[in-house]
This record gives structure tokens, C-alpha cells and sequence, in this order.
């Protein structure tokens, strides 16, 4: 256990992880020949979405051997759509690796995953990738992580440019350069006169590590130097605690500085169970830290499932104290079930290797669980702990959907319960009241690889739709009108006549009374007169849509001793309503929402802006509780929401957030009334 090291690779889209991760394999020997991601060869991206949309969609385990060390390498997506991976991914890891571009610096995706491990409470380490690309520059990224992530931003290496090429760089720590020539490397002393450029900074870090303890601190004021030992302690204490996060550069691609970011990563972050781990008791709720050891009964967390149509259900675990052995039963304490195992693997990418057990501090992965999704337990029945879940984004954007051919409904619902299986931020939703089968995702990119898995991993074509508005309609003033059903046919005819006034009511639900007198409609004929009225009301007269705040009162009628029945008053009581309805100032209501906007504050007039042009009343701005965005509070119709979360993600270069709840229904203007109505003609 203390020679593993859980790490999560985590950045903004196109900053390379996948290449830094694939690097590494190769270094470690893993892999023979580098892959890239533009040719699909990369052993992390290798499901047929990655490699043709090039760039990382799942959370994907690169288990590697480095020296005395085992690294699981959590590579995951760089981009919003996939943030239900993203974390996924850190609930795993001990440790985070956050990469960025020194061309492209601190982005959103940066701050955001940075956010992320830090929220989670593990130690975090930077790279700085591409510098082979001739516009990075080290220096502004290296300016721009300062005043983004704080004073505890420690460059541990500086590179060396040789007529503008990146050819290495100096580590700070042991003042030897790394110089490359293709693919290598060779230790030089530090180039004539990049010491008075790295001098200030190995006395930064020299101030950062006297600060993680009292002797040092002695020792630093007494100008006596530290030993090795002490400064790869010191490092890793303030690395622990986060007070230093070292940054390291190089070239993914190019395989340069990865070599030094590997020996860092075994020595200065830290081991499985040098981070706590707290749960709960399943029965009580009391919460427990738990002892991560293989000495201990064991616990588990299922952290990711593959739906893979072969295989089945893939679970991938991370083992907190104990083993998971094949052919073993478990518990998963958050179903109350347990659950029986098979085979054990451990996971290079696609690549299983089977193995008789994980131990405490590991990943793993099994097939074919019953009963367990994404979040769960795994754990001894005697030991009954929920250890923490992951905590999914709320899907923000909804499409209609429905199957190209006709016959394959079931085939369709079953494939998508197998991907919402495999991505919990992915929801499927029926829409009783439009009959529309909606899909419920992160964004347009998301939706279109859900609609993309279904036809290429289960062979069902389906196709998109604008999600339809639930509309209402109600009436604005009163009305007194007849209806009266009379058929004569052979035998006994059909005679039903009502009176009725129909008025704005108080409640949704539509209000029936009578106000009968002297017995001209039969008291009988009551729940009739009521029935046909409540089956009319769920068509308006104008576009079809359900009526509310409608107030019945049936006033007066005639019946006919032998020709009068239930059904001739239903249908006296429908006519009454049709004409009733015309009479009484039929109006068109809409849906209104409640937004809440969390945008940058250099972006606040674009966002009002837009929600004005979808007819959005603002409620109020100001600061909010999220760091870096300020607030915007406005009333929108549904209507007007579908593409929201696309737009503003364009606006605020993926920073702003949102949320949007239903608040009530409101009379909609004229202009879009008539709209309504003209489409459902």
C-alpha cells in the first residue's frame, strides 16, 4: 500500500493529459510505441467515440510499474460535458495531476478541475505541457497559476530555450539540468547564466519547506542547508497539506520532462492510506473514519461503470481497507444486497488482467454485478459501511427523442437504461402530459455521443427533438350557456339538457358545483354532468392544451323521463363547454421558471442581455456564493430555456453555471400566443 500512487490527470480539453498518460506508459514499459490522439492510437482513448471525436469522454485506469512504485493513472475528460466522469474519477484518487497548455495557460476546465480536488481534499501537482509548442510560454502560465491558485504555486523546474526550442529543463530541487536531444536525455550542470534565474526560485521553495516545520525553520534563519532527506520530507508534508504545489513542464508528446514528473509523483505525493477516509454506519448514520489497511475487513467503492454489450456491466472499484479476491461475496451496504463476485481484473485502458484479489489501496474492476451501480459499497456484511459517493451534476440541457423505425421502442429504452447505468449524469425522462420521451444531458456534445453509443454499440437509430412546452389554458371572465344532446332513433332516443356558467376559478383543479332547483336535471344526473365537463377540460378550446382555474356551475336543465341518461348529460355537459369556453375569454398560459445565473462579473451585461431577449424578467444581481462568479436571479418561460445551457457556456467560455426550477404558469402575450395556437392547428 505505501508504494502505490493514485492519480487523478485532470485539465481543460486539448491540454494533452491523454499524451502526458501515454508517455508514461511508455516510460514505464507498458507500451512499445507511442500513441497519439490524432491517429486514435493512445491506449487511454480507445472507445470508437474518443478516437473519432479525438479527445478523452471516459474516465479511463492506466495501471503502470515505475521503480518500486505501482501507479493506477486516472486519466480523465477535459471538457464540461463529461464532468460526471471527471469526478468520478477523483473519487478514486489520492492525488491530483492538474495539466495545462503553455500556450492556451489557466482556462476554465483548469480552475474547475482544480476546484474539484481541492473540494475533495487531496494534494494537487501541475504540469505544464506543449512547451515544444514556439508560442507556450512558461513564464505567463507560471505568472497566470499564481495569481489564479495562490502563493503555494511552486515551480519545481525551469526550461531551457536554445534559440527559441525547448530543450529541457533545470530542476530547482537538485540545481541538474535535463537536456534532450530527440528522445535523449542527458544530465548537464545548469546552462551559464540561467542560475540567476532559478536561484530566486529554489529559494522560494527552500522558504516553502522551512515553513512545514519549527526545526527547519530554525535551521533556514541559521543559513545552515537542508539535507535531502529533509527537503523530500518537508516537500511531501507541504504537498500533504497543501501548502506547496509543485509544477513541472515538458512535452507530452514529445516525452519530454516526463521521466522527472513520474520519480516526483512516487516521492513527494502521498500513499493510499496517508489520506483519510471517512463513511457512515448503514443503520445508524453515524459517521466512522476508516482505518485503510489490508489487515482490516474490507471496503469498497465502485467509482465507474462501463455498459459494455459484450461483457455486460463493468464495475471499477478502488479498495479502501482489506481485499476484494475473486470468487468472494460482498455487501453493498447502500442496497441492502449482497453480491456475489467472479473474476477479478486489474485495468491498463481496454487491457484486464486477471488477478485473485485487490488489495486495500488499489483499483480494480469485476463484470457482471446485480445489483451495484456507480457510488456504491462494496464492503464485509459484519463491517456495514456507506463510505462516500460521488455527487453528479444535474443534467441542464433536455431533447425529444424517439426511434427511427418503428417496433424498436423497447430495444431503444433498454439500450439507454444500460448508458444511464454507465453515466449517472445521462437521465431519462417520460413526459406524461406531452407523451414525449425526453433525454436529459450536460450539453449538446453529451447528447449527441448518447445518440451515437445507441446506434454504434446497440445498433438502434433514434431521432432528436425540441422538447414541447406544457402549455395551459383558462378563461378571464364568465359565461352562461346551453348544451343539449337530443337523438331519436329506433326505440329509446338520447336527451340530455344543462345550463351552466363557467367562471375564472380560485384552484388549478376545476371547481364543480350545482345550483339546481326544483328538480329539472335529476340529482342522478350530477356525477354525469361533472364527468363530461372534468374530460372536456383536458382540451382547451384554443390549442388543445389542459384548461385550469375553471369554475362549473350547473345551473338549470330539462330531462326526459325514458329518452335521459348518463352518457346524453355527458355529452350535453361536453357541447355546454365547447361554446361555454368560446364565450369566456379562452387565454393561453405559459410556464415561467426561476433562473439562477453564476457568470463572471465581466460577462454580467451579456447575460442580462440575453435573458431579455427570452423575455426574462430580472429579480436581482449580486454577488454569489460561488468563488470568481457573481449572480443573476430572473423569471424565463420555459419556453425559452431549451437552449440555455449551450448559449451560456458560448458567453462565459464554459464558466457560468445555472440553475432552473419551475415556478408557476403566467398568461403568455399575444404574439406568442397566436404562435401556440397556429402550431397546433
Amino acid at each position: 500500500m505505501q508504494n502505490i500512487r493514485n492519480i487523478a490527470v485532470l485539465g481543460h480539453g486539448k491540454s494533452g493529459k491523454t499524451s502526458i498518460v501515454e508517455a508514461m506508459m511508455y516510460n514505464a514499459g507498458a507500451i512499445k510505441r507511442l500513441g497519439t490522439t490524432a491517429e486514435g492510437t493512445t491506449v487511454s482513448d480507445y472507445d470508437s467515440e474518443e478516437i473519432k471525436r479525438q479527445c478523452s469522454i471516459n474516465t479511463t485506469i492506466e495501471s503502470i510499474n515505475w521503480k518500486e512504485f505501482k501507479y493506477n493513472v486516472i486519466d480523465t475528460p477535459g471538457f464540461f460535458d463529461y464532468a460526471g466522469d471527471i469526478k468520478a474519477g477523483i473519487r478514486a484518487a489520492d492525488s491530483a495531476l492538474v495539466v495545462m497548455s503553455g500556450r492556451t495557460g489557466v482556462r476554465v476546465g483548469t480552475k474547475q478541475t482544480f476546484e474539484y480536488a481541492k473540494n475533495k481534499g487531496i494534494p494537487i501537482m501541475f504540469f505544464v505541457n506543449k512547451l515544444d509548442d514556439k508560442h507556450s510560454s512558461y513564464e505567463k502560465t507560471l505568472e497566470e497559476m499564481k495569481e489564479v491558485f495562490g502563493k503555494a504555486v511552486t515551480p519545481f523546474v525551469y526550461p531551457i530555450q536554445e534559440d527559441g526550442e525547448f530543450k529541457g529543463f533545470v530542476d530547482i530541487i537538485d540545481m541538474t539540468a535535463r537536456r534532450y536531444e530527440g528522445t535523449e536525455r542527458v544530465d548537464i550542470p545548469v546552462p551559464e547564466g540561467m542560475e540567476e534565474t532559478v536561484a530566486p526560485l529554489r529559494e522560494m521553495i527552500m522558504e516553502a519547506i522551512a515553513g512545514t516545520d519549527e526545526e527547519l525553520m530554525v535551521k533556514y534563519f541559521n543559513e545552515e542547508p537542508f539535507t535531502f532527506d529533509e527537503i523530500k520530507q518537508a516537500i511531501r508534508t507541504g504537498v500533504k497539506e497543501g501548502t506547496i504545489y509543485p509544477v513541472y513542464c515538458g512535452s507530452g508528446e514529445q516525452n519530454i520532462g516526463i521521466r522527472s514528473l513520474m520519480d516526483s509523483i512516487g516521492k513527494y505525493l502521498p500513499a493510499p492510506n496517508e489520506i483519510s477516509e471517512t463513511g457512515r454506519k448503514a443503520d445508524t448514520a453515524e459517521t466512522v473514519e476508516l482505518v485503510q489497511s489490508e489487515t482490516e475487513t474490507t471496503a469498497a467503492v465502485v467509482f465507474k461503470t462501463i455498459a459494455d454489450p459484450f461483457v455486460g456491466r463493468m464495475s471499477i472499484f478502488r479498495v479502501y481497507s482489506g481485499e476484494i479476491k475473486a470468487d468472494s461475496t460482498y455487501y453493498n451496504a447502500n442496497r441492502g444486497e449482497n453480491e456475489r463476485i467472479g473474476k477479478v481484473y486489474t485495468l491498463c485502458g481496454k487491457k484486464q488482467t486477471e488477478v485473485k484479489s485487490v488489495k486495500a489501496g488499489d483499483i480494480g474492476c469485476v463484470t457482471k454485478l446485480e445489483f451495484t451501480k456507480t457510488g456504491d459499497t462494496l464492503c464485509d456484511k459484519n463491517k456495514n459501511i456507506i463510505l462516500t459517493g460521488i455527487e453528479f451534476p444535474a443534467p441542464t440541457l433536455s431533447m425529444g427523442v424517439r426511434p427511427e423505425n418503428k417496433g424498436d421502442e423497447e430495444k431503444v429504452v433498454g439500450s439507454m437504461m444500460k448508458l444511464m447505468d454507465e453515466d449517472p449524469t445521462f437521465t431519462v425522462t417520460n413526459n406524461a402530459e406531452t407523451k414525449q420521451t425526453l433525454i436529459n444531458g450536460q450539453g449538446e456534445q453529451h447528447i449527441d455521443v448518447i445518440v451515437s453509443k445507441l446506434k454504434n454499440k446497440y445498433g438502434v437509430s433514434v431521432i432528436l427533438e425540441e422538447p414541447i412546452t406544457a402549455y395551459r389554458e383558462t378563461i378571464t371572465k364568465s359565461a352562461t350557456v346551453e348544451g343539449k344532446h337530443k337523438k331519436q332513433s329506433g326505440g329509446h332516443g338520447q336527451y340530455g339538457h344543462v345550463k351552466i356558467e363557467f367562471a375564472p376559478g380560485l384552484t388549478e383543479e376545476m371547481m364543480f358545483e350545482e345550483k339546481v332547483f326544483g328538480g329539472s336535471v335529476p340529482r342522478n344526473f350530477f356525477p354525469a354532468v361533472e364527468k363530461g365537463l372534468r374530460e372536456s377540460s383536458e382540451h382547451g378550446v384554443l390549442a388543445g392544451y389542459p384548461v385550469v382555474n375553471l369554475k362549473c356551475t350547473l345551473l338549470d336543465g330539462s330531462y326526459h323521463p325514458v329518452d335521459s341518461s348518463e352518457m346524453a348529460f355527458r355529452t350535453a355537459a361536453s357541447l355546454a363547454y365547447k361554446e361555454g369556453m368560446k364565450q369566456a375569454g379562452p387565454v393561453i398560459l405559459e410556464p415561467i421558471g426561476y433562473l439562477k445565473s453564476y457568470v463572471p462579473e465581466d460577462i454580467m451585461g451579456d447575460v442580462i442581455g440575453d435573458i431579455n431577449k427570452r423575455r426574462g424578467r430580472i429579480m436581482g444581481m449580486g454577488e454569489s456564493d460561488k468563488p470568481g462568479l457573481n449572480l443573476v436571479e430572473a423569471e424565463v418561460p420555459v419556453s425559452e430555456m431549451h437552449k440555455y445551457s449551450t448559449d451560456l457556456r458560448a458567453m462565459s467560455g464554459g464558466a457560468g453555471t445555472f440553475t432552473f426550477e419551475f415556478v408557476r404558469y403566467e398568461r403568455a402575450p399575444m404574439d406568442v400566443s397566436n404562435k401556440i395556437i397556429a402550431s397546433s392547428h
